[in-house]
């Protein structure tokens, strides 16, 4: 497993870091773990969700921060400082968990949840499909895209986040998991008691990333996927 430790400049270009990987994974069969962190806030929609119905009307009206719409599903998130980011591209075998969504999900969301429950000794849970807890509180998110040889699992952890600016940025998810049970932000998230460096350390050692990555994602290669997230007929998609 190639290890890429890698944030780029601006939000378009960290999402369509996550993509290329995919595309590398599905046209040469290239398995990475990516790890990355902006430092600039920003909100991501999930590939479904509506602006309206997820992101506050100051938000939206004032554009205090960029919002942008990426490739997999699950619910929308902030990222930004404090908010440790992963990406995860690995090849569709012919049999076992990572031929459906289903399998995929327990498979990966179990080695997380495992490798991270063993850097900080205290209990992990996995919620819903793709979430994870401890002490009754989800700490963080994730969502798959599949291609027709690769996947990409990618996800969010909150060791230091701002929730305060979680609150007032992120309208009441319109879908939500049953183990949420109504809770709003400040009731339902929480941060992990870890630092950047132990989190990383449990992902590279949950998947074995050993490698450090000889290869480099090229400008003219991300330029494009990342004039897509800046585009607001793709951002504003389902408004």
């Amino acid at each position: 497993m190639n290890y890429l430790h890698l944030t780029l400049p601006t939000p378009a270009e960290n999402l369509a870091a996550d993509e290329a990987l995919l595309d590398l994974a599905e046209n040469e069969g290239v398995e990475t773990l990516r790890i990355w962190e902006s430092a600039i806030p920003f909100v991501v929609l999930g590939l479904s969700n509506h602006v309206a119905h997820e992101v506050a009307a100051s938000a939206r009206a004032q554009r205090v921060i960029p919002i942008l719409r990426r490739v997999s599903g699950g619910g929308t998130v902030l990222q930004g400082p404090g908010c440790l980011s992963y990406a995860l591209t690995l090849r569709i075998p012919d049999t076992g968990p990572l031929t459906t969504i289903t399998g995929t999900n327990h498979f990966i969301m179990e080695q997380n949840r495992s490798a991270i429950e063993r850097a900080i000794n205290q209990p992990v849970a996995v919620r819903g499909h793709t979430d994870l807890e401890t002490g009754g509180r989800k700490f963080s998110g994730n969502a798959q895209r599949r291609g027709r040889r690769a996947l990409l699992f990618h996800g969010t952890i909150l060791y230091a986040a701002d929730l305060h600016l979680i609150t007032r940025l992120l309208l009441h998810p319109s879908r939500e998991p049953a183990w949420r049970e109504h809770r709003a932000h400040d009731q339902f998230i929480g941060t992990i008691a870890a630092s950047r460096d132990q989190l990383i350390a449990a992902l590279r050692e949950a998947w074995s990333a050993n490698e450090t990555a000889s290869f480099e994602l090229a400008p003219h290669v991300l330029a494009p996927l990342a004039a897509r997230h800046t585009d607001p007929a793709w951002i504003n998609r389902l408004a």
